[in-house]
């Protein structure tokens, strides 16, 4: 069976402009997306649950070990996430070269975008380690060359819907898409977005340290590794998946809704390399880094005075209110770009229809997420490296303990580990 795939995959013919056509078209890299997808959901199942079991016979048995633990736990996470990203992102890049979807005008400055991306994560990172004018004088310069690369990705986009190609490539008639509708409902999520961001962010510590920039790459790395794990992929794009924003949510959590929306930003973007559906510039933001901005808001309701002893109930109602937008931003989408694939239903109607999964996906998160939050562990791990942790011994005291002092925690147990951590990370 294997050799009659591999057969059917070398077996091309050459066209007369010279570009190569398989004869069997989407037939290897089918097959792998399929496999693959139910390999990667019983692997990342069967991961998590073994490293909760043994987790929790650590804390039990020794939980002087729980801290190392964790750190193992994690490592072996993120090289999960990284191998699933790097087999499913090839097989993806495969799949469209098979079936001619590789648009060198849209394609190409996305993934250059990634790769400023990337490259400025680490770049930051390291200079971090340096000083701290080091470290602006990097964020300052990689931020603006993130920017320009992502300016430069939205002008490809519109001139890629300029020439007509971004109709015909998606079988769409270019008189159905309602150009002003589209630029005035992305707007409008814009600016709800950004109201919340700013109301719900106020007194948040502004600007990006070592530590969140850390933890926002490897939440957004594993948050997209799970988007590849698709319980129900939909035929238009999106897919239910196994809590693939949960960890974009937790970050949302534990640094704060504005870092949570930036981080929500990026990875919008980077879904767009993921599954591409992209028929106009202002239909890229609604469905790709607005809807997915907005799953940033999650932690909106962490310093709410009246939640302070239910988190689970903080985490589930910013999830619904992040599902909710992203639900909005999809719908209008749905209704402005593509009417058309409604027939000859109401475009409305069919969009409220088809954009439920969100629902679903978000359903999973809060499930995943109220189960995680009522672990007074987790709770715990969470708070060490939580940027509002880090501050609150010297609020509480009103003045930072004196070197070699030991803080106390409200419940009497020493937090110098926690201390010496928050202290290390601010460059």
């Amino acid at each position: 069976m294997f050799l009659n795939l591999l057969s059917a995959y070398i077996d091309v013919e050459e066209l007369e402009d010279g570009s190569k056509h398989y004869i069997y078209d989407d037939v290897w890299t089918a097959f792998a997306k399929d496999a693959l997808n139910s390999v990667f959901l019983w692997a990342a199942i069967a991961l998590a649950v073994i490293l909760i079991a043994v987790g929790v016979f650590v804390r039990f048995k020794r939980s002087s070990s729980f801290g190392a633990y964790v750190k193992t736990a994690f490592a072996l996470a993120i090289g999960f996430a990284v191998a699933v990203i790097a087999t499913m992102l090839a097989l993806e890049f495969f799949d469209m070269n098979e079936n001619g979807y590789i648009f060198d005008l849209v394609l190409w400055p996305t993934v250059a975008f990634c790769i400023v991306l990337v490259l400025s994560v680490a770049t930051v990172y390291v200079c971090s380690l340096f000083s701290k004018k080091t470290f602006k004088i990097s964020l300052i310069a990689c931020g603006s060359a993130c920017a320009a690369a992502f300016i430069a990705l939205f002008v490809c986009l519109a001139v890629y819907y300029g020439t007509g190609d971004a109709a015909a490539n998606n079988l769409e008639d270019p008189s159905t898409v309602e150009d002003l509708a589209l630029y005035l409902s992305t707007a409008g999520v814009i600016v709800i977005v950004a109201l919340l961001t700013v109301f719900m962010g106020r007194g948040e510590k502004k600007g990006f340290d070592t530590k969140s920039i850390a933890y926002a790459a490897i939440c957004i790395a594993m948050s997209f590794a799970l988007s590849y794990i698709r319980i129900v992929p939909m035929p238009q794009g999106g897919s239910i998946t196994p809590a693939s924003l949960l960890p974009l949510m937790i970050y949302s959590y534990m640094f704060g809704v504005r870092k949570g929306v930036f981080a929500g930003f990026v990875y919008g973007i980077l879904q767009a390399v993921q599954d591409p559906w992209i028929l106009h510039p202002a239909q890229f933001l609604l469905d790709y880094p607005v809807a997915f901005a907005a799953i940033g808001l999650a932690g909106m309701f962490r310093r709410v005075k009246t939640f302070e002893k239910l988190p689970q109930v903080s985490f589930a109602l910013g999830a619904v209110v992040a599902g909710v937008l992203r639900f909005i931003s999809h719908v209008f989408s749905g209704v402005f770009a593509f009417s058309e694939y409604a027939g000859g239903d109401n475009p409305w109607l069919y969009s409220l229809g088809y954009n439920a999964f969100v629902f679903a996906d978000i359903a999973i998160v809060i499930v995943v997420g109220v189960i995680l939050f009522s672990s007074k562990a987790f709770l715990n791990e969470m708070s060490r490296y939580s940027a509002f942790a880090a501050a609150k011994p010297a609020a509480e005291s009103g003045a930072a303990p004196a070197e070699g002092e030991t803080p106390e925690k409200a419940d009497g147990s020493a937090a110098g580990n926690d201390a010496a951590h928050a202290g290390a990370d601010k460059q």
